[in-house]
């Protein structure tokens, strides 16, 4: 297949170059810096060069947009949102001049899109969205996507939870409290997190890509989400960590202001169901935290 990453520099983007590279395919990188010479030049908001390759696309993946870990000031508000809004309205204006358009086009989103939620379990289907800074970008995000329809191209947004990776993403963050005995729980503890392992992730775009049964938004995380309490007892347990001191909220406020963070991103509870995948048949390499740790902590 032919594959076009727009924006594909980060963590899930080079995790899943190397996945498809590897099982022989294609893959182009849109991206404002190109290194290697299947790296081409985009600034995500005007049509250039770049349109070309997406002519006889297979595959199109977005996932441009500014990192949330950040500060909520204005300023970063405002990239965070346009960043997503302005990547997919030129994509969608470059593949309506395309003669041949791609035949699949994911887009991320977040499965922050669902409301703070500790007992009611999100599927795509009776997950409840709620209004507050983070949902509306969401929101925006997917309408954006959403807007036009091309009968030829089949659209899934990706509404990802936080995803483990042994070189990124919230697993190495995660490594290093514990190991400097502060591995407790953050908060209450009873918020609930939704993850997926890394190599989950890039199997079921995969999938996704192959099943043509399945459009609309997909959730995708593991099958299994646990306390925040309970994800970092198993952690240190796993590091065999004696103890790991609790984090209260005022704590976490003061920290986040010097990390240039939100407590938000620790806080929300996300209690998210991959209610779609299951039901297609999408097997779990990992689908408890416990085999995911195990394999993490592996060198």
């Amino acid at each position: 297949m032919k594959i076009i990453i727009a924006g594909g520099t980060g963590f899930l983007g080079e995790n899943l170059e190397k996945h498809f590279t590897e099982k022989g395919n294609q893959v182009y990188i849109l991206t404002r810096n190109p290194q290697h010479k299947n790296e081409i030049l985009w600034d995500a908001q005007t049509i250039g060069e770049w349109k070309n390759y997406l002519e006889k696309a297979d595959v199109l993946i977005n996932l441009t947009g500014k990192s949330v870990d950040c500060r909520y000031n204005e300023k970063n508000k405002n990239e965070i949102y346009s960043s997503r809004i302005e990547s997919t309205r030129i994509l969608q204006k470059a593949i309506d001049q395309c003669s041949e358009k791609p035949k699949i086009w994911l887009n991320a989103s977040s499965a922050t899109i669902y409301v703070h939620s500790e007992k009611h379990i999100n599927t795509e289907e009776n997950g409840i969205i709620g209004d507050d800074f983070s949902m509306n970008i969401c929101k925006s995000w997917e309408t954006e996507f959403f807007k036009v329809e091309n009968e030829e191209i089949r659209k899934v947004a990706l509404r990802t939870s936080i995803v483990m990776g042994k070189n990124g993403g919230a697993f190495p963050k995660l490594k290093m409290i514990t190991k400097l005995g502060l591995g407790g729980k953050q908060g209450r503890g009873t918020q609930m997190v939704s993850w997926i392992h890394i190599e989950d992730f890039c199997k079921a775009v995969d999938w996704i890509i192959r099943h043509e049964t399945l459009s609309g938004t997909v959730n995708i995380t593991a099958p299994a989400p646990l306390s925040n309490q309970n994800m970092m007892r198993k952690l240190r347990n796993k590091m065999k960590m004696p103890f790991g001191l609790n984090a209260p909220v005022w704590q976490l406020e003061i920290a986040s202001l010097f990390m240039k963070t939100e407590t938000e991103l620790l806080l929300k509870s996300r209690n998210v169901y991959p209610e779609k995948l299951i039901k297609s048949g999408f097997k779990f390499l990992y689908p408890e935290f416990d085999e995911a740790i195990l394999n993490l902590l592996e060198s």
